[in-house]
C-alpha cells in the first residue's frame, strides 16, 4: 500500500511531492524518496524512515526540477534501506511502484544475462531495466512502457519519469489504484485523490489495465489493449475529508476494489518475498509446546477465524476451538495453561471479544490479537499483535478488513506449521508463493463485476437466499449470507453443503436461489452431489467456481461465476470478493443505505 505521486509543474516540484506524500502517510511506510529532472537528467533524493528524514535531505541537497515523482515505500522485496527506497532509476527512466512483481526473479535473471547491473534487492528495479532496454532498442518512452507492461505478472501501480522528457509522465495500473489530476497547465498522478487534493479537485481514475501519458496540456489514456479510451473526469471532495470515495458510488465499493492493494500490503508485512518465507515477529512462546488453539471473534471476524481453524489444523496440526465471543465470555470454558488464544477484531474495541480476551488471560493463555487498529484496547492487552494493514474501513459491512484478517491468519498458520516441524521448507515456500499471487488473482476476480451486477437484479426480487460450501468455503457461505442480510435486508442462510439434506432442503423450490461456493478442490465432488439435490428440486443454482469446476459440474446453473484456478490454500481470499460483490450490487439495486445499513454500527463496544 505504498504511496505514489507525480507532478508536471511550472515551478520546482520537490516540496509539493513531499506535501502530497504526507497525505498518504496513513497507508504506512518505512522509506521515501523523490526524483526530478534537472537539465534533462534524472536526479533523486531518498531516505530511510519517515518523511522528515527526506525533508532534511532535500534541505541539504535541494532539487530544482519542475517535473517529478515521489514515493512512500512499505518494504516487500529487500530491507527498508535508503538504497532500496524508491524511485528506482537507470540513466533513461525513474520509476515508483505500488504492488508486487511476482515474476521479478525470472526478469532479473534474464536482464542480468543481457548485461543489466542491479544495485538493489527490490522487484521494482527490474521494471526500470525493462523499460530502459526497450528505449535502447529505439522505442519511444510510451512504446517502451507498452512493451514492458505485458511482461509483468502481479498487481501494481507504476509512475515513470524519463530523462530529457520534462513534459512527460506515464502511469499504469493493474490491481492497485492510480488517479489522474487535472490542473491549470499542470498535471498530476497519485495513489488516490487525497494526495492530489492540495493541487486540484478535478480527478480521473484509471481502470484496471489502463496506462496513461501525461503532458502539461492533458492526459491520453490507453486500455490494456493499447487502445485510446476516455475515462470520466470527476470533482473530488478529498480536500475536505480524510477519506474519499474516489470514483465509486459507496465506500463499500471502494473498499472491495482496494483489496488487491491492501491485502498485498498486509502480506508484505509478514512475508520474506525474496526467499518465500514467513517472517513473523518473535513469539513469547514455543509453538512446539502448544496443545490447543482457541479463537474468538464476532460477526465477519468470527468467519475469518473459522477459515483459520481449517488452516491451523491442516498446516500446524493443532486442534482449534472457535467461539463467538458473546458466547465464549460467559460459558467458563476450561483452558489449559500455556495454550494459545487468538482474538480477531477490526476495531480492536469489540466489547465481547475484549471480555473474552481478559478471560483467556485469567486462564494463563498466550494471547495473540489480529486487529486493524494497533493502538486499540485489544491490541494493548495482547501478548502479540498481528496487525491487518487494511487502512480505514468506512463501510459498516466489513470487506477489506475480512480479507486482510484472512491474509494474516494464513501467514500465522503456515509459520506455526513450520515452527512445529509439520511443514518442510519446500512446503512453506510453496504456500508462500501462493500467497504472493493473491493480489493478482483478486484483481482478476473483480473483473466478474458486470456479471454480478446483472445477477443482482434478479436476486433483489427474492425473499430468501441459500448459500452452500464445504471446507473453507463453508465459512464463506456464512459470510455471504451475513453480507446479504446486513446490507440488502434479504433473508439469507449459509450452510455446510453436507447439511443440506438434514433440513434446509425442505426450503428449496423454483423460487429459491442457491449460491454454491465450490472451487475445484478435494471436496468438489461432494459439493456437486449437493448441487444435484438442489437441481432435482428445481432450485436456481448460482455456481461460484473455477474453470476446472465449470468443466466438471454436471448440472446447469442459472449463472456460473468463473474465478481463476488457484491453490486450495488461498481460495477463501479470492472467493470472498464475488461474495461481497453479490451482496453489494443486490443492495444497490434495492436502494438500501449500503455504507450505513439500518440498526448496525461499525464498532460494537457494548454487549
Amino acid at each position: 500500500m505504498c504511496g505514489i505521486v507525480g507532478i508536471l509543474g511550472r515551478e520546482a516540484v520537490a516540496d509539493q511531492l513531499v506535501d502530497a506524500l504526507k497525505r498518504l502517510e496513513y497507508r504506512g511506510y518505512d522509506s521515501a524518496g523523490v526524483a526530478t529532472l534537472e537539465g534533462g537528467k534524472l536526479t533523486r533524493r531518498r531516505a530511510e524512515g519517515k518523511l522528515k528524514n527526506l525533508e532534511k535531505r532535500l534541505r541539504d541537497e535541494p532539487l530544482a526540477g519542475t517535473s517529478g515523482i515521489g514515493h512512500t515505500r512499505w518494504a516487500t522485496h529487500g530491507r527498508p534501506t535508503e538504497n532500496n527506497a524508491h524511485p528506482h532509476a537507470t540513466e533513461q527512466v525513474a520509476v515508483v511502484h505500488n504492488g508486487i512483481i511476482e515474476n521479478y526473479r525470472e526478469l532479473r535473471a534474464q536482464l542480468e544475462k543481457e548485461g543489466a547491473k542491479f544495485v538493489t534487492q527490490t522487484d521494482t528495479e527490474a521494471v526500470a531495466h525493462l523499460v530502459s532496454r526497450e528505449i535502447k532498442k529505439g522505442l519511444s518512452p510510451a512504446d517502451a512502457v507498452a512493451a514492458t507492461l505485458p511482461q509483468l505478472r502481479g498487481a501494481f501501480a507504476l509512475a515513470f519519469l524519463f530523462a530529457g522528457k520534462d513534459d512527460l509522465l506515464i502511469g499504469a495500473r493493474k490491481g492497485s489504484p492510480l488517479a489522474i489530476g487535472y490542473g491549470d497547465g499542470e498535471m498530476y498522478l497519485g495513489s488516490d485523490a487525497i494526495a492530489l487534493a492540495p493541487f486540484t479537485d478535478t480527478i480521473s481514475y484509471l481502470e484496471d489495465g489502463d496506462w496513461v501519458e501525461l503532458n502539461h496540456k492533458g492526459a491520453a489514456v490507453h486500455d490494456a489493449g493499447n487502445r485510446a479510451v476516455k475515462r470520466q473526469v470527476l470533482k473530488s471532495s478529498a480536500s475536505s475529508v480524510l477519506i474519499d470515495k474516489g470514483n465509486h458510488r459507496h465506500f463499500m465499493a471502494k473498499e472491495i476494489h482496494e483489496q488487491p492493494e491492501v491485502v498485498g500490503h498486509t502480506l508484505a508485512h509478514y512475508l520474506d518475498m525474496a526467499n518465500e518465507r514467513i517472517d513473523l515477529p518473535k513469539l513469547p512462546f514455543d509453538p512446539a509446546n502448544l496443545k490447543r488453539i482457541s479463537i474468538s471473534a464476532c460477526g465477519t471476524a468470527y468467519y475469518a477465524g473459522l477459515v483459520a481453524k481449517y488452516w491451523f489444523e491442516r498446516y500446524a496440526r493443532l486442534p482449534v476451538e472457535i467461539d463467538v465471543a458473546s458466547e465464549f465470555r460467559y460459558r467458563e470454558a476450561p483452558m489449559n495453561e500455556g495454550d494459545l488464544a487468538i482474538f480477531v477484531s477490526q476495531s480492536g474495541e469489540t466489547a465481547d471479544t475484549l471480555a473474552s480476551l481478559r478471560y483467556a488471560k485469567e486462564q494463563k493463555q498466550h494471547v495473540v490479537s489480529v486487529v486493524n487498529v494497533p493502538t486499540s484496547t485489544i491490541a494493548r492487552e495482547s501478548d502479540v499483535v498481528l496487525p491487518t494493514l487494511a487502512g480505514p474501513e468506512i463501510g459498516v459491512a466489513s470487506t477489506k478488513a475480512f480479507t486482510c484478517q484472512l491474509a494474516v491468519l494464513a501467514c500465522f498458520a503456515i509459520a506455526m506449521g513450520r515452527a512445529r516441524g509439520v511443514l518442510s521448507e519446500k512446503q512453506e515456500q510453496e504456500l508462500v508463493h501462493a500467497l504472493i499471487e493473491v493480489p493478482r488473482h483478486m484483481a482478476q476476480a473483480l473483473t466478474l463485476e458486470p456479471q454480478i451486477e446483472a445477477l443482482a437484479r434478479d436476486l433483489a426480487k427474492c425473499k430468501d437466499v441459500l448459500y452452500l460450501g464445504r471446507g473453507t468455503s463453508y465459512p464463506l457461505a456464512l459470510e455471504g449470507a451475513l453480507k446479504l442480510k446486513e446490507i440488502s435486508y434479504i433473508h439469507a442462510e449459509g450452510y455446510a453443503a453436507g447439511e443440506l439434506k438434514h433440513g434446509p432442503i425442505a426450503l428449496i423450490d423454483e423460487t429459491m436461489p442457491v449460491i454454491v461456493i465450490a472451487p475445484h478442490d478435494r471436496v468438489f465432488e461432494k459439493t456437486v452431489s449437493n448441487m444435484q439435490e438442489v437441481a432435482a428440486r428445481g432450485g436456481r443454482i448460482i455456481l461460484v467456481t473455477d474453470a476446472k469446476g465449470v468443466a466438471a459440474a454436471p448440472v446447469d446453473s442459472v449463472l456460473t461465476l468463473t474465478l481463476p484456478d488457484v491453490p486450495e490454500t488461498i481460495t477463501p481470499l479470492i472467493y470472498a470478493l464475488p461474495v461481497q460483490l453479490i451482496a453489494y450490487h443486490t443492495a444497490v439495486t434495492i436502494g438500501t443505505d449500503v455504507d450505513q445499513p439500518r440498526n448496525l454500527a461499525k464498532s460494537v463496544t457494548v454487549e
